[in-house]
């Protein structure tokens, strides 16, 4: 994979979805750090049923921390892991407003030190919330980097450091948006489409299908 077909990948993806963004809903960086949380190893539809329940009632750190753990667990069951997941956010809110003003860090460091923000969730915040470019390597973009030889790499932070060095400075802020919503929908895992696969030419796959 040369630098040419990079440009010329991202420049299509790019055209095709000029405004890429999280599929979590939320309204504010809070929410955000939240639903990510939640969203390790849960998809991002059943995240955003919980949510839409939960933020009505409490969307703050002082709110869902006067909820208490069990009183959280109602809200988030329906979610993978619920039980780590609601203790960690419990946590991590009372960090919030004790040192940080109720307000999320903009920070790597003082992101990852919030518990169940590891540094693929501090990614998303840092990307999607504060406009840093940062690579939130997930299943699918480890797999789509693979795949098509974009950024190739045995471990998920070997991919990340190879998409930050290869991919093109100008679309590398959307980057991450865009490999995630084409490995979801297009390189998928069991049978990639494409077929009908906008980069199909570029891509360096050997094993293609017609799908």
């Amino acid at each position: 994979m040369n630098a040419d077909k990079r440009q010329q990948i991202f420049a299509r993806l790019a055209a095709e979805n000029p405004n890429p963004t999280t599929e979590l809903q939320y309204s504010s960086d809070f929410e955000l750090l939240i639903s990510v949380i939640l969203s390790a190893q849960a998809t991002d539809v059943g995240v955003n049923k919980a949510t839409a329940i939960l933020y009505p009632v409490a969307n703050t750190p002082e709110a869902i921390a006067k909820l208490g753990l069990a009183g959280l667990k109602k809200y988030v069951k329906t979610i993978g892991l619920y039980n780590t997941k609601a203790a960690n956010i419990i946590k991590t809110c009372k960090i919030l407003i004790k040192e940080h003003h109720s307000q999320v860090p903009d920070t790597r460091e003082a992101l990852e030190a919030l518990p169940g923000v590891g540094r693929k969730t501090a990614n998303v915040v840092l990307n999607t919330a504060f406009g840093q470019a940062a690579m939130a390597v997930d299943t699918h973009i480890f797999r789509v980097s693979n795949r098509t030889k974009i950024g190739p790499g045995k471990t998920v932070l070997e991919v990340e450091k190879k998409l930050m060095k290869f991919v093109p400075k100008e679309f590398l802020l959307n980057a991450h948006h865009w490999l995630i919503l084409h490995g979801r929908y297009t390189c998928v895992a069991r049978t990639p489409r494409c077929g009908s696969c906008i980069i199909e030419d570029l891509c360096e796959y050997k094993q293609k299908t017609e799908v």
